[in-house]
């Protein structure tokens, strides 16, 4: 990666609804470059994951009204997009228990437990650091 050629950033209340605000936000950063349709989808169900994670398991038992999601995109001049999704939730207990495919933590069984896996396969590379103060993920995609 080099020179940044674009970059936004985006704070929203921890809201379902805003779930939706983040792949708009994604789809019309992107708009311009000629990305292809698979890209695209791959680029919107990551940021849909990592934005729905932070919203349901982040901060699971507040009012997501008062808390923040950070969403921030950024691309480089070799067509390296890295996306980069904060919360200052409750963290990841065990992040490597996280990462097996259909582990979850929603005793509900709404959710899949697919969410970390299925971000890790779209990106070309994904790192997370978490703390009981919060969790960042980072996913870095080449675009063709």
């Amino acid at each position: 990666m080099k020179e940044i050629i674009n970059s936004i950033r985006a704070r929203f209340p921890a809201l379902s609804e805003n779930e939706g605000v983040a792949r708009i936000l994604a789809t019309g950063f992107l708009m311009h470059l000629g990305v292809t349709p698979a890209a695209l989808a791959d680029i919107k169900t990551v940021v849909s994951e990592a934005v729905t994670n932070a919203i349901v398991h982040g901060y699971r038992d507040r009012n997501g009204a008062g808390c923040p999601v950070f969403l921030e995109l950024t691309l480089y001049a070799d067509r390296t997009l890295v996306i980069t999704v904060r919360d200052r939730g409750r963290g990841i207990p065990d992040l490597e228990q996280a990462m097996q495919p259909f582990f979850t933590t929603d005793r509900e069984g709404e959710r899949s437990g697919m969410g970390l896996p299925i971000m890790d396969a779209f990106t070309d590379q994904m790192k997370i650091t978490t703390s009981p103060k919060g969790t960042k993920v980072v996913m870095k995609k080449r675009l063709p």
